[in-house]
């Protein structure tokens, strides 16, 4: 035998006699000891770090698992590996073996966030999209089933190969725990706390599946579409004004104006512009209480009747330049058309709506048109 084979044989008969794991990462919740074509000697030591657990596999198959601290390999500790292995009691030779070391720390500061926006149907608003993001924490609390299910044939497990998988569970399961939850939209931020509760106790279960525990779930933040987010900033200056409708109408007089001023060059021209603001004028008069005379002088205008049953409630946006303008009732956003303020292409939206789009596509302003531009004189006769 030459020296180099005599090498080779020296090498392939090595056994392991002290298996441990030093782990110096952030992020590894499993780790394959590196066993392959070595074996592990018979009361060899094995060493199980705190927040360590040990697995031994025989054939693909979960065996013995070692909790924190240090042991001395027999078959009397290795009861189930002797048992498939049909070893007989004070076995002493060396034996073949996969040993997994699982990370059973709490791993933490993980992020979760919609790709997508997340449909969600709301008494107040319909149908509208939300977007959320947080963060939650999870360990590893039975390690043979989350061998079974993630780790198979891997050698090193670690947070970034299953946050995928649990994010999508993760944002199917919310998606149920809000609309579960009937929270209205307008109130979520002030939920955030009894929201992720309910959320965890949808998702435990999902979590425990996989062999993990979910710790903690946060809900950072929960946004609103641009639309009802400009909408609730429309609400939130009527509750300033209060609810009175001379108030409201007030406030719609002062939107019509600065709608008027941002669209000059519309259908209605200089002439029909002036025209709607003396009319506003007239309706700011009304609003605030009937200190602005009538055309013919003959006193102060009477104030609007109260809102009663029939009153529509505003909800109709329009955006024009950038800004947005709202919420309006039909009739008002109606004799804006139809006074050339606001053009049938306008951009708008209403509760319920997929989302912004001309407001004559809307049924309730189809077929709608600006006033043509009042007809010129003719020229003057020739002098004679």
């Amino acid at each position: 035998m030459g020296l180099l084979d005599n090498l080779k044989q020296q090498m392939g008969s090595q056994f392991i006699e002290i298996l441990q794991w030093l782990d110096d990462t952030n992020d590894s919740l499993v780790y394959r000891f590196p066993v392959y074509n070595q074996e592990i000697k018979m009361n060899a030591q094995l060493t199980v770090r705190e927040n360590q657990t040990a697995l031994f596999i025989n054939e693909g198959k979960a065996a013995d698992l070692f909790s924190p601290g240090r042991y001395q390999l027999t078959t009397q500790n290795l009861p189930i590996l002797t048992t498939l292995r049909g070893w007989k009691y004070g076995f002493q030779s060396p034996f073949k073996a996969d040993v997994y070391f699982f990370n059973v720390r709490l791993f933490t500061d993980l992020k979760w966030g919609t790709t997508n926006p997340v449909m969600m149907r709301d008494a107040e608003f319909g149908m509208i999209r939300l977007r959320a993001f947080g963060t939650y924490a999870l360990k590893i609390a039975d390690p043979k089933t989350f061998f079974a299910m993630i780790v198979g044939t891997q050698g090193l497990t670690t947070t970034d190969e299953i946050t995928g998988q649990l994010r999508s569970t993760i944002l199917s399961r919310l998606s149920d725990a809000i609309a579960e939850s009937k929270i209205a939209a307008l109130d979520i931020a002030s939920k955030y706390d009894e929201l992720s509760s309910h959320a965890r106790q949808i998702l435990g279960p999902e979590f425990a599946a996989y062999g993990l525990e979910l710790s903690k779930f946060f809900i950072e933040n929960v946004s609103l579409p641009e639309e009802v987010e400009a909408a609730i900033d429309q609400r939130t200056k009527l509750g300033v004004l209060g609810d009175r409708m001379g108030q409201y109408t007030q406030l719609q007089a002062a939107d019509a104006m600065k709608i008027a001023a941002a669209n000059p060059g519309g259908a209605a021209g200089a002439g029909i512009g002036i025209g709607a603001g003396i009319a506003m004028g007239g309706m700011m008069g009304s609003a605030m209480g009937g200190s602005f005379a009538g055309a013919g002088g003959a006193g102060p205008m009477a104030p609007p009747p109260p809102a009663g049953p029939g009153f529509a409630a505003p909800r109709w946006s329009v955006t024009i330049d950038g800004k947005t303008y709202g919420p309006y009732t039909d009739d008002a956003l109606k004799s804006m058309v139809a006074a050339g303020q606001v053009a049938p292409g306008t951009l708008a939206w209403k509760p319920g709506a997929a989302g912004w789009a001309p407001l004559s596509t809307f049924e309730e302003f189809a077929g709608s048109s600006a006033p043509a531009p009042p007809t010129p004189p003719p020229p003057p006769p020739p002098a004679r």
